[in-house]
């Protein structure tokens, strides 16, 4: 019976993890934007910033997800490689009952797997595009389809501010990405209710800009 109730909770937490990780990107929009390169100059201003982070490529990084539901907190840490305009892999590192499940998608095949419970899932073709708000990317093409999105300073950070609407089922959802100032990089990524209420805050322990190919993505560890 324990190995059986073991089981179940794994299951259930991959279920869980899937729903809320699985890699499921937008059409993306080519939308025009200034390229920045900031490198150690000075000019690190609020617009600057802000193109600049408009304009990511790729990135790599370890962040701390808390994901709150109604009646708890659940937290993981990942890690996640993307490439433009739709390579992206994320890998759990905690918490330890899902540990080394991965989710990859190569712009037309997404896998979900991990070994150590046996668990590959292959879908072939994969057209069903909707919103991940764990990849950074996501916020990015958020951002710049939103007319209203906003940029503030504040405390040395740059506070980007942008808001997604869903008409057939009466909700919106606010997205603020928090950057410091003097490195160009974010600090984290909260996605908030109508009341304030953060559903989804996302921490960046770690993280690397405009440095991450395609081909260190998709290669076999």
């Amino acid at each position: 019976m324990k190995g059986i109730k073991k089981k179940l909770i794994i299951l259930s937490g991959i279920i869980i993890f899937i729903i809320l990780l699985i890699v499921v990107f937008k059409n993306f929009n080519k939308n025009d934007y200034k390229t920045i390169n900031l490198g150690n100059n000075n000019l690190k201003t609020a617009e600057n910033i802000t193109d600049y982070i408009l304009n990511i490529s790729s990135y790599s990084a370890k962040v701390m997800v808390e994901v709150q539901s109604n009646k708890n907190t659940n937290k993981y840490l990942i890690n996640q490689e993307y490439k433009n305009p739709n390579i992206f892999k994320q890998e759990v590192i905690e918490p330890n009952d899902i540990q080394g499940l991965r989710t990859i998608y190569d712009g037309n095949t997404l896998k979900i797997e991990n070994t150590k419970i046996g668990l590959n899932k292959i879908y072939e073709n994969y057209k069903y595009l909707s919103e991940n708000s764990l990849c950074l990317y996501n916020f990015v093409e958020n951002y710049k389809q939103n007319n209203n999105s906003i940029y503030k300073e504040e405390n040395n950070q740059i506070i980007m501010e942008t808001k997604i609407e869903n008409n057939k089922n009466k909700y919106s959802i606010y997205k603020k990405l928090y950057i410091d100032k003097q490195t160009a990089k974010p600090i984290k990524l909260e996605v908030q209710d109508i009341n304030q209420k953060i559903l989804v805050y996302i921490l960046y322990n770690e993280i690397k800009i405009n440095s991450t190919n395609k081909e260190q993505i998709l290669a076999l560890n």
